[in-house]
């Protein structure tokens, strides 16, 4: 038997990117935890399957097509989930695109193209959460980060370390202005979590695997379902002294110094 403080029944949260990867997993567990759910996401036929999937649960599901870097649909979700549910109880803004490339080269254009998606856009769904939120007394936003945010990546990571780290800071802003009037915001950082996306990449260039475990003391890559529980936790009462908070996921990252090992390490001296 679960402890009630984790129990999510009778709430309705939004997760962004609920087709796949992530922001799937972190609406299965809420629903898991007894929430009807609104799923948004570009792939619209990935997030009806997740939908379905939830359904089998006994939960609410909606899934609602939505440019997590369009403003207006966003706001025009709000709307949907006004008429549809009436409330919002809790928000996972996940979906959102970066961009690499050497600074030098980049394109002013491609950097206001990240910024719109991973730190406008969440910053609207935050807002029209929070205003919702606010009127009820009590929400909890938590808003999806990187380690990439909190240190330099590297490899052409600019414009998506600049846009993370502004969503770090809005999570702290946030935080401050709404904890007085019962809305949470806080933030998770994941390290890397295994995805299609990630796999393509290990594939094309091999020893990124290396520069990967290198800075994981754990010695593994996060797998997406590993997203339950820091989520269920910050957006249950099990969590309600908890706002501001910057969250890793990160099988350590953040601990290890940048020229430290571990045992196991590639990179460790025998």
């Amino acid at each position: 038997m679960s402890h009630p403080l984790f129990d999510l029944f009778g709430r309705v949260a939004m997760v962004s990117g609920g087709a796949s990867g992530m922001g799937r997993q972190m609406a299965l567990g809420f629903a898991e935890a007894g929430a009807d759910i609104v799923l948004a996401d570009l792939n619209l036929p990935g997030a009806k399957v997740t939908a379905t999937e939830i359904e089998t649960m006994g939960r609410r599901a909606l899934a609602i097509e939505c440019n997590v870097s369009d403003v207006e649909q966003i706001r025009s979700m709000y709307r949907t989930i006004d008429d549809e549910f009436g409330r919002i109880d809790i928000v996972g803004n996940v979906a959102g695109e970066g961009a690499v490339g050497r600074p030098e080269e980049l394109a002013v254009e491609t950097l206001q193209d990240v910024l719109q998606n991973l730190v406008l856009g969440r910053f609207t769904s935050c807002q029209e959460a929070g205003r919702r939120m606010l009127k009820q007394g009590k929400g909890s936003i938590i808003n999806f980060g990187s380690i990439g945010g909190w240190n330099s990546l590297g490899r052409g990571h600019t414009p998506y370390g600049m846009a993370m780290s502004a969503g770090i800071q809005m999570t702290r802003e946030l935080s401050t202005e709404w904890a007085s009037r019962g809305v949470r915001v806080n933030t998770i950082l994941p390290a890397q979590v295994w995805n299609e996306g990630l796999r393509k990449r290990v594939a094309a260039v091999p020893e990124l695997i290396d520069t990967f475990l290198g800075g994981i003391p754990m010695g593994r890559l996060g797998e997406p379902e590993e997203i339950k529980g820091p989520a269920i936790f910050l957006a249950s009462d099990a969590s309600s002294f908890v706002t501001g908070a910057i969250l890793p996921m990160d099988g350590g990252n953040l601990a290890l110094n940048a020229g430290g090992t571990y045992p196991g390490s590639p990179r460790a001296y025998a």
